[in-house]
């Protein structure tokens, strides 16, 4: 039997692999990809149709999420939101109308592509408390305590500096603020094989 051998990759070369795949989405939704991508996926994971059709094509055909985080989470009117890897906007644009005119949203992504598309969707339907920024998880150029509620949507599973980016939302949300957080989760690791390699890690 032969010895399968596996190429060990750096922390900054997982980060931009994941950043790519992430892009393509956002330039070719209905393209091959190693997550499910769009409005029936969207759907699937509890957003209501009737919410998707209220927002932009541009935002709901590149959803990448896991789980329906800004239906799910306590938006009170008024507060401020960030939304950490917000993808095309899909979450923001759903927080945005939750907090109201009073409150405001700020969408952070490391993908120029989704961002392109998240401020498409802006122009399109006008929405005046949001606000779009370029950014790594890991290092957020917010004040400290800036935020009343952090929404985040499936980063962590694919990033190796998970740490930093917890480190990261404790400081840029207030003391008396919220996480909501979704993410998946393995049940069982095949600790044959190495964690960081180009072969598994969407797998």
């Amino acid at each position: 039997m032969g010895v399968q051998r596996f190429v060990m990759i750096s922390t900054a070369t997982i980060v931009e692999d994941v950043r790519l795949a992430y892009s393509a989405a956002a330039d070719c939704p209905t393209g091959k990809h190693p997550f499910p991508v769009g409005r029936a996926f969207a759907e699937e994971l509890g957003y209501p149709p009737s919410v998707l059709r209220d927002l932009p094509d541009s935002s709901v055909e590149a959803f990448a999420g896991v789980s329906n985080v800004s239906i799910f989470a306590e938006l009170p009117i008024g507060s401020r939101v960030l939304d950490l890897g917000c993808g095309a906007g899909l979450d923001t644009f759903v927080a945005a109308s939750r907090v109201g005119s009073e409150g405001f949203v700020c969408g952070a992504d490391f993908s120029e592509s989704m961002l392109r598309r998240a401020r498409l969707s802006q122009r399109a339907i006008g929405t005046t408390n949001v606000e779009f920024v370029s950014c790594g998880a890991d290092a957020l150029p917010f004040d400290d305590g800036e935020f009343d509620v952090a929404i985040v949507n499936g980063i962590f599973n694919l990033n190796p500096v998970r740490d930093s980016i917890f480190r990261e939302l404790a400081r840029v949300v207030r003391g008396e603020g919220v996480v909501f957080a979704a993410e998946l989760v393995l049940n069982s690791v095949d600790v044959e094989k190495p964690v960081a390699t180009r072969e598994n890690w969407f797998a």
